[in-house]
């Protein structure tokens, strides 16, 4: 099938409001064509030929030569009128210094200022002071009036000279005109000329008009061609040559261009304002310093720079808004986002090694297959849309080194080691479970963060129960003021198993790991007598070492699990796919989370689960008040949300349904202090069983509706 607009000659075409998704205009003309508010998602515009039409490059060539011809004239014509105040009367000659010297504090401000608001002010002092002559000083001279008039015309003209001359020259060079200082300059000087002559009274008058008449149409030409440089002095006349080559250009005002890709397409004249512009790619793209992009990321000279070459080493570009910028296999070593907004950026493949994204917003950024090997990612807020798949970290630190501080908290702890392959996405992986959890909850991760310090311990190739817990147990002996405490255990199976504990601010997580796994490797190289002696004697010490080893040996019967704690210290199940029950346990723990995808449920079927959960809360005591809804009904509409949900697994649908029993007996006993602490956990579980769905999905809207009732019927919000 042929494409209908590759490499096709489209100019002044018409295709506003159209949808045109994933269409492939490469290689066309599209000067003048009109894409106003049209849909281009994921359009191909790359080495496309945008700008203007010829017919209007002619018109506005045309209009460049116009305008400074009008400067010359005006500039002229000005100065003539300054060289009548030296040579018609000697007592004039005093005001005529008065205001050549004005004139040359005007070209001062303009050099040095530019034509911002030191210029407005100046013209208004100067105003507000030749009022001032005429109201008070006394009128002996005839001419006093006439003096000042002349002196506002000839600053008023001046000015007028060099700004249309600037505009002149700042057109000619966005339409790339044909040697523009040459053409524009031989117009403006035969202006001067003509100005002078008509305004010109006196021979000798031609000495003072014709240098500030020039002057002016250099300082002019100046302005102009360092407006296009880029000199932001002077962006006033770059914002109105742009907005007059742009006005007749292609034209993507308010089209959507999420994921368009605009590789080395010549953009100049070209408006882009109100666009979506969403992992847009500039690569290589040309000129497009040129078009109009106030209102996007693209107006920032630096982040235009950044997303048409997509290199940046050790640059800074801390607190800038840089939403939905593609910096796909960019290199961005040693580079600064703190505090960016980088929220749906496409970094995918990009080279972020040491580059420091504290405070930074990730939130739906893609940054698959990126390196983070160094990067600093304090407080950075990412969310269970954030795309990490794949990423290439050697090591990596979770805080900034300060004078205070100068550990910066470097994972893995032992800095003699590096991640293996596969070692930060488990890293990374209950991090990215709790934000899910918590993402119906007005809970800021980063300030949960803040609180402590993790020591991270892998296992690689199988972990013996028995020396995990009483490595883990002597080193929190060893170290007291380490306050260590294990809070979360993850792995597949015997495959990798991580062991996550809380330190104090102060310990040295590097020490510890070593330590922890020297005391660990003496402890499993003893006998197996030995072991089981040792392991009776610190048992009578601390009876929670036994709870610790039944913990990890029931852990490891499943191809995959996850265990953390939320409050005193009990392990609960998070985002589960499966129950492991741990039988003869003494201490804290409750339970493991399962979550293997090919897990057969240790539970009943989905069946008869549901006839359990029917049960259950029907022999909840009916409420009091037959006003309100009452526990059974909200229960049993949740019950029936869960059911019905096609979006939801099976396996899901029985865990889930698990957690609606655990509610319901907790209902039943609303006494029972350890029913009700169960069922806060069932609430945990329910929501973050749900919070991977799309937010349309009905059990999600249900659970959002009903949980929060639910929550204070049982009375524990």
């Amino acid at each position: 099938m042929t494409n209908p607009f590759q490499s096709k000659n489209l100019q002044c075409k018409d295709f506003s409001g159209q949808d045109l998704s994933f269409q492939d205009f490469s290689h066309a003309d599209i000067r003048g064509t009109n894409f106003n508010k049209a849909i281009l998602v994921g359009a191909n515009f790359r080495q496309a030929k945008a700008g203007l039409p010829t017919s209007w490059v002619i018109g506005l060539a045309i209009a460049s030569l116009a305008s400074a011809l009008l400067a010359g004239l005006v500039s002229g014509y000005a100065s003539a009128l300054l060289s009548n105040l030296w040579v018609d009367q000697a007592a004039r000659i005093t005001f005529g210094v008065f205001t050549i010297a004005l004139v040359i504090i005007l070209f001062a401000i303009i050099l040095v200022f530019g034509l911002g608001s030191v210029l407005i002010v100046f013209a208004e002092s100067v105003a507000a002071l030749l009022i001032a002559i005429i109201a008070l000083v006394p009128n002996t001279q005839a001419n006093l009036a006439v003096d000042v008039q002349f002196t506002a015309l000839v600053l008023a003209g001046t000015l007028a000279g060099v700004g249309n001359m600037a505009v002149g020259i700042a057109t000619a060079r966005l339409i790339q005109l044909w040697k523009p200082a040459f053409l524009v300059g031989f117009v403006a000087f035969f202006g001067v000329l003509v100005g002078v002559l008509l305004g010109t009274i006196e021979v000798a008058g031609y000495l003072i008009a014709t240098p500030v008449s020039l002057a002016a149409i250099v300082i002019g030409g100046y302005v102009g061609w360092a407006a296009i440089a880029g000199k932001t002095k002077y962006q006033l006349i770059r914002l109105l040559a742009t907005i007059l080559v742009t006005k007749s250009g292609t034209n993507f005002r308010g089209a959507n261009l999420t994921d368009a890709i605009f590789d080395q397409a010549l953009l100049k004249s070209t408006d882009f304002r109100g666009a979506t512009l969403i992992r847009t790619s500039w690569f290589q793209s040309r000129q497009l310093d040129q078009a109009r992009t106030e209102g996007t990321y693209l107006a920032h000279p630096r982040v235009r720079q950044l997303a048409v070459t997509k290199l940046a080493r050790g640059e800074s570009f801390d607190r800038y808004d840089l939403q939905g910028i593609n910096l796909k296999n960019a290199c961005l070593t040693d580079t600064s986002f703190v505090g960016a907004n980088l929220s749906e950026a496409n970094l995918q493949e990009a080279d972020l090694s040491r580059a420091k994204l504290v405070q930074a917003q990730l939130y739906r950024a893609e940054l698959s297959n990126a390196c983070l090997t160094g990067a600093y990612i304090q407080d950075w807020a990412i969310s269970p849309d954030t795309k990490l798949e794949g990423v290439c970290c050697d090591y990596i630190y979770m805080r900034l080194p300060t004078a205070d501080d100068p550990d910066p908290w470097r994972k893995p702890d032992n800095r003699q080691e590096t991640f293996r392959e596969g070692d930060f996405a488990d890293f990374i992986a209950p991090i990215i479970k709790t934000l899910g959890l918590y993402k119906s909850q007005t809970v800021d991760m980063r300030n949960v963060a803040n609180q402590f310090k993790t020591l991270d311990l892998f296992h690689h190739g199988g972990l013996d129960p028995s020396a995990a817990a009483i490595a883990i147990r002597q080193l929190a002996e060893n170290h007291p003021e380490a306050e260590l405490e294990l809070f979360a255990l993850e792995g597949r199976g015997h495959e990798k198993i991580r062991l996550q504990a809380k330190v104090s601010g102060n310990a040295n997580q590097s020490e510890l790991y070593q330590e922890y796994f020297q005391t660990y490797s003496r402890i499993k190289s003893l006998p197996f007598s030995d072991l089981q002696m040792m392991l009776a004697g610190v048992e009578e010490k601390d009876e929670r070492i036994r709870s610790l080893e039944k913990l990890l040996e029931n852990a490891l019967t499943q191809p995959r699990f996850y265990v953390e704690t939320y409050t005193e210290g009990d392990y609960v199940m998070s985002q589960s796919k499966g129950n492991v029950n741990i039988s003869g346990v003494q201490g804290n723990v409750s339970g493991v989370a399962a979550a293997g995808e090919n897990q057969t449920m240790t539970g009943v079927a989905l069946g008869a689960i549901s006839g359990s959960v029917t049960n259950t809360i029907n022999r909840i005591p009916e409420s009091s008040d037959p006003s309100q809804p009452s526990l059974k009904e909200l229960l049993t509409q949740l019950q029936k949300a869960i059911e019905i949900e096609s979006e939801l697994p099976d396996e899901d649908k029985v865990e889930a349904l698990e957690q609606v029993k655990t509610l319901a007996e907790a209902g039943q006993n609303p006494e029972d202090s350890g029913l009700k602490k169960a069922a806060k956990t069932a609430m945990k579980v329910l929501k973050g069983t749900v919070s991977g769905l799309p937010e349309v999905t009905k059990v999600v809207a249900e659970c959002a509706k009903l949980l929060p009732a639910i929550a204070a019927l049982l009375a524990f919000v």
